[in-house]
């Protein structure tokens, strides 16, 4: 799943892609790469936190809709053999992007703040995302304190999981939330223990792609490595992600992606 954020303010490319034309240039470069969902996102989820100060900002949802459908329907019109996902928890945003063709369904809340989006979803039979966070996109905390951190994951996803499926969504997809609300102890342990997810007998997402947390094992948490300087460590928890069952990935680099799993792939089918 290559990232196209079409904001201003995302950690990583924020500003990059905010025009038409440099967003479907984007979305060919993935799709060349090897990208099998294009992920369209209109409002940065950038936690609050020692790391990022102040949370991204809250977009209304009709600036968000201004943002990402435009988008959705041009990648439609001139790849129609991308999958399209649309990353937003709002259901008025929901409702625009199914109707420009999005075909999947990305809630960074877990369904907690809009039920209702799990009936958008099952109507157009679209696949459903739900993320583990805590708060608001923007307002959610960099850290909070688990007892265990893998038993509270699963329980809320295995909540998010009981909801979709009561409004009849056929297919859901889980994802722990990497990087948010968690510590970096945290975060490695659920790497970790993706497996666990696997209880809850649906796929599992992994979003780790230049986070922070990947930066502070390359440094300290006090000074950690830049965003630029975390791709190979992003690599590194993607392929132990995905060894414990992870087959998702959501990320920023796709090409190295994609190279680095073909190989791990390849390896593990040498006998």
């Amino acid at each position: 799943m290559g990232i196209l954020n079409v904001t201003p303010d995302s950690f990583w490319d924020g500003g990059r892609y905010q025009h038409l034309d440099a967003a479907l240039r984007r979305a060919e470069a993935m799709l060349e790469e090897g990208a099998a969902i294009i992920d369209v996102g209109g409002e940065s989820s950038r936690p609050a936190g020692a790391v990022y100060g102040t949370g991204a900002a809250a977009v209304p949802a009709d600036e968000e809709r201004r943002r990402v459908v435009p988008v959705i329907e041009a990648i439609r019109r001139r790849f129609p053999e991308a999958l399209i996902s649309v990353d937003t928890y709002k259901p008025e945003v929901v409702r625009a992007a199914l109707e420009a063709g999005a075909h999947l369904i990305n809630d960074v809340t877990g369904l907690r703040y809009h039920p209702e989006t799990a009936a958008l979803a099952a109507a157009a039979g679209a696949p459903l995302i739900v993320m583990h966070a805590l708060g608001r996109p923007g307002d959610a905390p960099h850290e909070h304190t688990y007892a265990d951190v893998v038993a509270e994951v699963r329980a809320a996803l295995a909540a998010a999981v009981a909801t979709a499926e009561a409004a009849g969504v056929a297919h859901v997809v889980t994802d722990p939330g990497f990087g948010f609300g968690k510590t970096v102890t945290d975060n490695l342990r659920l790497l970790n223990r993706v497996d666990a997810l696997l209880a809850l007998r649906w796929p599992v997402l992994v979003g780790v792609s230049r986070k922070s947390s990947i930066g502070a094992v390359l440094g300290t948490p006090d000074a950690p490595a830049p965003a630029d300087a975390r791709l190979y460590g992003s690599l590194g928890a993607t392929a132990v992600a995905v060894l414990r069952g992870a087959t998702l990935v959501r990320t920023h680099d796709v090409r190295p992606t994609v190279e680095c799993l073909k190989v791990l792939a390849a390896t593990l089918q040498a006998v």
